[in-house]
């Protein structure tokens, strides 16, 4: 819900991102066009669309890797406009992203990644004078949501494509953010390996707010989420997974490909 005053003429929300007629045009392609997106709290949203549909653009606007040339983006009931903030200031509102292809520090232990990735004071004293407190607990905690509590010695390195997913996943959760913002996380996986995928995005929308975005139909159905189709950087459909694949116009521009 939407609210405009007089005094105020920036649009509020109850939601915790809102995105309000966002166009972003490069070198005359329109990327985003009036694009407008709703993302309650703690509500899972899966994306979908065909290649250049601007899924992609439309991340980069929301944590300021891309100036939206129009519109609002608004972020934690309307309290801050995303527009203005740069990317450090975004990430330290608690907007995590996960980019397709998962990026460990391929060298360290399994352990020692999320370390490195947990929230807290990152000042020079900290790290001098660093004690572990209640650290291990917290890497113990999130090892076991993703499924990697027996490799937590294992160089990252050594991990399967799937397991390195786990671990960047686990990564983000370790910064404890308030919308994570997941790029195909089930790319170039086995299907044994989706299907867990799918039960560890379940799980992790039970206390987090979560945007994926992927092609997997069969996946995005076991998410069992609302679905929002983008076509030529806008929304062309929403709702269940079947109402949008039974949607003639999906079919034509993207499921009949």
């Amino acid at each position: 819900m939407t609210v405009t005053t007089a005094d105020n003429p920036r649009e509020t929300t109850q939601s915790l991102l809102y995105l309000s007629g966002v166009s972003v045009s490069f070198d005359g392609f329109r990327a985003l066009n009036n694009l407008s997106l709703d993302i309650a709290h703690g509500e899972m949203r899966a994306i979908i669309g065909p290649n250049g549909a601007g899924k992609t653009t439309m991340m980069d606007v929301i944590t300021g890797k891309t100036r939206a040339d129009e519109g609002e983006v608004l972020f934690d009931n309307g309290s801050v406009d995303l527009t203005v903030s740069d990317e450090a200031a975004i990430a330290e509102l608690g907007i995590g992203r996960k980019f397709q292809k998962p990026t460990v520090f391929e060298n360290h232990s399994v352990e020692d990644n999320v370390l490195l990735a947990l929230k807290g004071d990152r000042t020079v004293r900290r790290n001098l004078f660093w004690k572990p407190n209640g650290d291990f607990d917290r890497i113990g905690g999130i090892l076991k949501t993703i499924g990697l509590t027996g490799h937590r010695q294992r160089l990252a390195g050594a991990l399967s494509h799937g397991q390195k997913q786990w671990l960047e996943i686990g990564m983000l959760i370790a910064q404890d953010p308030k919308l994570l913002l997941v790029d195909e996380p089930v790319a170039g996986m086995t299907d044994a390996e989706t299907m867990t995928t799918a039960e560890l995005m379940r799980d992790i929308a039970k206390d987090h707010t979560v945007i994926v975005v992927e092609h997997d139909m069969e996946f995005v159905r076991r998410l069992g989420v609302k679905v929002t189709v983008l076509h030529e950087g806008s929304v062309l459909a929403e709702g269940t997974i079947d109402e949008v694949s039974a949607n003639d116009r999906v079919v034509e521009v993207y499921l009949g490909r």
